[in-house]
């Protein structure tokens, strides 16, 4: 697999991967448990100096690893920014001008709304920076500002409990790729066994990426991507994913998913740690969800339902392709970027009907290198073939 990895700075480790292996995903995401920091603090003891947060008056935790200290500055990442508008009510583009050309002024916003209400608890997501013997505390990574409710289901424990589960319902499967972003993780996971033939749907059509055609390999794998976000950026969801087998194209069946909420109860100040107790009931949870959901989308009947649905629709001849584009991409907010490519990619495809558009969006969210921008894309494939086939 080709990786592609993104460092936020010197003293954090990698958050980013693209296409990864699940090896190298896996060593990532130790890496970040050794360097989180999970705080709820009152406003009081948060205030903004130079853009960056500045954290004092926390109690250190005492642990059998020692003392962490929790009093720091923390430099906020684009998803701890948004964080910080959201729950002091500041506009997110009149905050981000700030950051940008006006950061004085953007401190004395933010302090000035933390002063409003002193006793207010949030909850601090971040990475501890590390410095060497003798050297000052390094500078962190604040990567969300949430609320004191937010249930922490972090990535790497969620990764362990799905494998579990799908260890569990016996089905052979394989993770073809995983992406870990400052937003999400998505892991890949597809079947070993199961795949139909879906001769209507690839007629014609020729991989945009090497041109072998779906006539001589019309065949489309059952399998899913697990999802989760440690930052609110959404519930841990496992979706139905059907792969084309000629080119390995992705569709994410949205309509289907299953997800778990991070939503709990209130939390004490200080720092966060999860009891024995609450977090072996979340990850029995998810573990069993998981094989649930390995029992139900990698089946030959589930797999072959959803290619008749997509047949019945995909197979309409679209008499201004270059229109019902335009209107698709319009309808469904895709940007001019994104547009130009699926177009291209759908010339390419040579498929000149609606099945031709929902190959060209799953062709061109293969390409793009921001991998929560990709997946979006991929689960518009399905709505963008149901307006192809309705716009003609």
């Amino acid at each position: 697999m080709t990786q592609q990895f993104a460092e936020r700075a010197t003293n954090v480790a990698p958050t980013g991967a693209r296409n990864a292996d699940l090896s190298d995903l896996v060593r990532i995401l130790e890496d970040q448990s050794r360097r989180k920091l999970d705080v709820i603090a009152p406003a009081s003891a948060l205030r903004l100096c130079e853009g960056n947060v500045h954290v004092q008056g926390v109690e250190s935790q005492i642990t059998e690893d020692g003392v962490t200290d929790v009093d720091g500055i923390y430099r906020p990442t684009a998803v701890a920014d948004e964080g910080i508008a959201d729950k002091l009510r500041i506009p997110l583009a009149y905050l981000r001008r700030m950051r940008a050309d006006n950061v004085p002024l953007l401190d004395e916003n933010v302090n000035a709304w933390l002063r409003q209400e002193p006793e207010r608890k949030f909850m601090l997501r971040a990475f501890r920076g590390e410095a060497g013997p003798g050297m000052p505390p390094a500078e962190g990574v604040a990567r969300a500002l949430l609320s004191d409710s937010y249930k922490l289901m972090d990535n790497f424990d969620m990764l362990l409990a799905a494998l579990d589960g799908v260890r569990q319902s016996g089905h052979p499967t394989r993770v073809t790729g995983c992406d870990l972003t400052d937003r999400r993780m998505h892991v890949r996971v597809e079947s070993e066994t199961v795949a139909v033939q879906a001769r209507a749907l690839l007629r014609g059509y020729r991989s945009p990426f090497d041109g072998r055609s779906g006539d001589e390999l019309p065949m489309i794998s059952a399998g899913f991507v697990i999802t989760n976000s440690e930052v609110g950026s959404g519930a841990y969801t496992i979706t139905p994913r059907a792969v084309i087998q000629v080119c390995r194209n992705g569709l994410t069946m949205t309509r289907d998913v299953m997800r778990a909420v991070h939503l709990g109860g209130k939390q004490e100040e200080g720092v966060v740690s999860w009891s024995g107790q609450t977090q072996r009931k979340t990850l029995e949870l998810i573990t069993s969800k998981t094989a649930d959901a390995v029992r139900t989308f990698l089946s030959q009947e589930y797999v072959e339902a959803k290619v008749r649905e997509m047949e019945a629709a995909a197979g309409t001849t679209l008499a201004e392709p270059t229109k019902t584009i335009e209107h698709i991409t319009k309808t469904l907010n895709i940007g001019t970027d994104a547009k130009d490519m699926i177009l291209a990619h759908f010339v390419r495809g040579g498929q000149m009907t609606a099945g031709g558009v929902m190959q060209a969006v799953t062709s061109t969210a293969q390409t793009l290198t921001d991998a929560d921008h990709a997946a979006a894309l991929e689960a518009l494939a399905l709505p963008a073939l149901t307006a192809a086939a309705s716009h003609g």
